[in-house]
């Protein structure tokens, strides 16, 4: 019996991806975009999870007070690039869509989450202001690039996904 490389079958990786995804999009709609489109991060800023966001950043991330180039690129590309990648993924997976080009968009949100991921952390750990607490940055930070990974994973190749049995 051949199957075909191109069906999307439903893996036990998939019920851990869909919830990371939903995530992902509910963090770049409530946070990465009003961010990146200038919204103040202040006590006082008009839209309350950028509020929230000031308290994290005080305590956690200084950096996003006074917003360096890297994390400003980390914004925009989590807003107007993976935000309309993860919604495309999650209705692939959650549809079991068999489109030609899924696995290659696929890989790559892979490759460019984890790239920025790579420029957010050096920014964060070689600035100015590193975070004084990992044991709470790290939880909260890392899921971006497990994710990612977890992604390149469930679509690398098929010829490889073949000779995992």
């Amino acid at each position: 019996m051949t199957t075909d490389p191109g069906l999307l079958v439903r893996r036990p990786l998939d019920y851990v991806l869909l919830p990371a995804f939903i995530l992902g999009i509910i963090n770049a709609i409530a946070l990465s975009l009003p961010e990146a489109l200038g919204v103040p991060r202040t006590p006082d800023s008009p839209w309350p999870v950028l509020r929230a966001l000031h308290t994290w950043a005080v305590e956690q991330e200084p950096q996003h007070l006074v917003m360096p180039p890297t994390l400003q690129a980390s914004l925009l590309y989590d807003a107007f690039v993976q935000l309309p990648l993860l919604v495309v993924l999650t209705v692939g997976i959650w549809k079991l869509k068999s489109w030609p080009w899924l696995r290659t968009l696929a890989l790559v949100y892979s490759v460019s989450a984890v790239m920025n991921m790579y420029f957010y952390f050096m920014q964060t750990f070689l600035g100015p202001d590193s975070p004084p607490h990992l044991g709470v940055y790290l939880p909260m930070n890392l899921p971006w690039v497990i994710v990612p990974l977890l992604v390149a994973y469930r679509f690398r190749p098929y010829w490889a996904a073949s000779t995992d049995r």
